[in-house]
């Protein structure tokens, strides 16, 4: 009992863990925006493909 009462009150590493859970979800959310992102690009793009090519010479 008192092993998992001393495991319990050590705070060392904790700050660790926190530190990857907040990068982790950073980089989720980044994830998920350039995703989006990148599909609004391309349909812009290709509107653009689309002009320059039809446009009369």
């Amino acid at each position: 009992m008192k092993t998992l009462v001393r495991f319990l009150n050590v705070k060392s590493g904790a700050t660790a863990v926190e530190y990857g859970l907040l990068a982790s979800l950073i980089s989720v959310g980044m994830i998920v925006g350039l995703g989006g992102f990148s599909d609004s690009l391309v349909t812009v793009l290709d509107k653009i493909t689309t002009a320059i090519t039809t446009a009369p010479n």
